[in-house]
């Protein structure tokens, strides 16, 4: 894999308008995936996970603004986190541990994220490449082991 790609979210006008006020903009909001894992920032909001904890990607949409516009949004049903920029098409990232996101304590944890980057198809290709990389023999699924026989830390929430 090569070392690190970044992935623009693609804005929407009506979508930039209402994340702005939270301090999202396009230059706040990426994901970026790396050897070293997966990470999303949508202003101050990030998720950051090993790329073994990412059990399955799809493409998803459309999305309705009243539901997905502004800032980070949880889904109160499932816990999902969204960084919605556009209501058409997004990724779906679902986690084999849950993940920290929304608050600063990392307490509430979600078992996926949706993003809505410019390059959809680009991103869950790269994303499935890497899982089908680290999931040949001698890795272990849903992620590294501690030497203590734990998973490894999924990530950390805003900051």
């Amino acid at each position: 894999m090569a070392d690190r790609r970044r992935f623009e979210f693609r804005f929407a006008p009506r979508y930039q308008r209402a994340a702005r006020p939270f301090g999202v903009t396009p230059r706040s909001a990426w994901v970026e995936v790396s050897s070293e894992g997966f990470e999303a920032r949508y202003g101050r909001w990030r998720v950051k996970t090993p790329l073994t904890n990412i059990k399955e990607v799809s493409a998803t949409g459309p999305y309705h603004f009243i539901k997905t516009a502004g800032p980070a949004r949880l889904a109160i049903t499932d816990r999902g986190l969204t960084f919605a920029s556009n209501g058409e098409r997004g990724v779906l990232i679902e986690f084999h541990s849950a993940v920290p996101g929304l608050d600063p304590l990392g307490l509430i944890r979600h078992p996926e994220l949706t993003v809505t980057v410019a390059d959809v198809d680009g991103l869950i290709g790269l994303i499935s490449a890497a899982r089908a990389e680290a999931d040949r023999p001698g890795q272990a699924p849903g992620g590294p082991r501690t030497a203590a026989g734990r998973r490894g830390d999924t990530g950390s929430g805003p900051g």
